[in-house]
This record gives C-alpha cells, structure tokens and sequence, in this order.
C-alpha cells in the first residue's frame, strides 16, 4: 500500500508521542516508589510528572500530528469531522491507533530498561471493580470535553496546559488515577510496577473508557453545539493541524459555532 509521507510522519510522531508518555507514567511510578514508602507522595510524584511530560509533548508535536497518543481521541476527532472532512480519514485513525498501541508498549519497556527492571513483565496489579470502570467512563468523559469543549470555543492553543492539567487532577479524583487511554492501559499491562494493570483488568478498563468517549461526545454537543466543518481534511502536513490532540491531546482546529 502506498501511504503518503505526510501521514508516515504523522504516524510516527504517533508512536514516539505515546511511548514518551508511557515512559513518562511508568518511570516516575517507579521513580516513586523508589524515593517514598508513602503511597500518597508516590502518586502526587507519578501526576505531577505525567501532567508536566504530556503538557510538553503536546506542545511539542501537535503541530504535525495533533498529539492524540489516544485511540479515542483519533476516533473522537473523525466522528467530529466526518461530514466535512476536517477530520482524520478513517485508515489514519487506524494507522494511528497501531501507532499508538505499539509505541505504548515500547514506552513501558523503555521505561522498565532505565530503571534495570524486566524488560516485559505482565502487571499482577488487579484493577478489576465496577466503581473503578464508573471511574474510568467519567475519565474519559472529561477529557474528550475538555480537548473539543476547547475546540468549539476556539482556545485549541489553550490544550497543553488544560489537557495536562485535567489529567493531573484526574489522578486525584478518579479512583482508577485516570487512564483514560486504551492504548497507554494496554502499554502498562506490560511492566509490574507501580502503574501496572494485570491483563485480566484491561477489557472491562477500555469498554469503560469508550463508553466514557462516546458520553463525552455527546456531552459536547450538548455544552457547544454542533461544529461548523471548514470542508479541510488532515490528508497531508498543513491539515493535519486540523487533527485533535489529547493524551491523553492539541485539538482539531475546526470552524465552529462555539469552539
């Protein structure tokens, strides 16, 4: 199959986005639990660091790709522009989604090589509980209203520093700490550590947070209204600036009433 060099780039800033992210998340958990006994320190250590890496990566890499790192977020931001093409074509958010998936599981073995762990460990972590999904549903929820809630009012600029920010807070306020993520929850089942997910946990955690994807959309709609499409589609480098970032995340670019 031919694919186009833009979408190649973007595919792999893709894969190197999410695996920062995950070897963010995975190496200062481990970082944590190495400096602290205290279980509240570890995890105001473990927010802290991953809200300041994706404000960074963000920032960094939504100008070629949008910053999604998140399958539901790609998702997200076609079902938005699937009328007028402002959106990502359905096989980029395939492409993306691999990407994304593969660099999250890099991110975690990187992460455990720093740190002279196991490469790959599977997680005995269990997080297996329904207030945890109900944790996970509202997550999810939140994020996609803050990425497209910033969309719709015309504050994309504003997504490093809001996206960043509502995860780190999320790590408080949700009891799951805010995956939020199918492909970052699929990286972590990777390494026995602090952010670990035993495998067992991972399918009702990413049923959870596509129902959560698709309440937030909804949500959306509700808040800011529909979005006005410019008729642009992100097949190539320029357009891809109309993509959406999450994390987790910079966000479409999109014409709209509202934002």
């Amino acid at each position: 199959m031919n694919i186009p060099a833009s979408l190649r780039r973007r595919v792999a800033v893709e894969a190197v986005g999410t695996a920062a992210l995950v070897a963010v998340v995975v190496g200062s958990g481990i970082q944590a639990t190495e400096l602290s006994q205290d279980i509240g320190v570890q995890l105001l250590a473990n927010a802290l660091a991953t809200a300041l890496g994706l404000g960074v990566l963000i920032a960094l890499l939504s100008p070629v790709s949008g910053a999604h790192f998140n399958p539901i977020v790609s998702l997200a931001a076609w079902w938005n522009g699937r009328a007028g093409g402002d959106g990502p074509a359905g096989r980029e958010v395939a492409a993306y989604t691999l990407a994304q998936v593969g660099g999250a599981i890099g991110g975690a073995v990187l992460a455990d090589a720093m740190f002279a762990q196991p490469l790959v460990r599977w997680s005995t972590h269990e997080r297996y509980a329904g207030h945890l999904w109900l944790a996970e549903a509202v997550a999810t929820a939140g994020l996609i209203v803050v990425i497209f809630g910033l969309v719709r009012t015309g504050q994309g600029r504003l997504a490093p520093v809001a996206v960043a920010c509502y995860l780190g807070a999320a790590y408080w306020f949700t009891s799951s700490t805010s995956f939020a993520n199918p492909a970052v929850t699929i990286g972590r089942a990777f390494t026995d550590t602090f952010a670990g997910i035993a495998p067992a946990s991972i399918g009702p955690f990413v049923v959870a947070q596509f129902l959560g994807g698709a309440v937030g959309l909804g949500l959306v709609t509700i808040l800011f209204g529909r979005p006005v499409h410019t008729g642009l589609r992100s097949g190539n480098a320029d357009a891809s600036r109309h993509d959406t970032a999450s994390a987790g995340e910079a966000a479409p670019e999109f014409t709209v009433a509202g934002r």
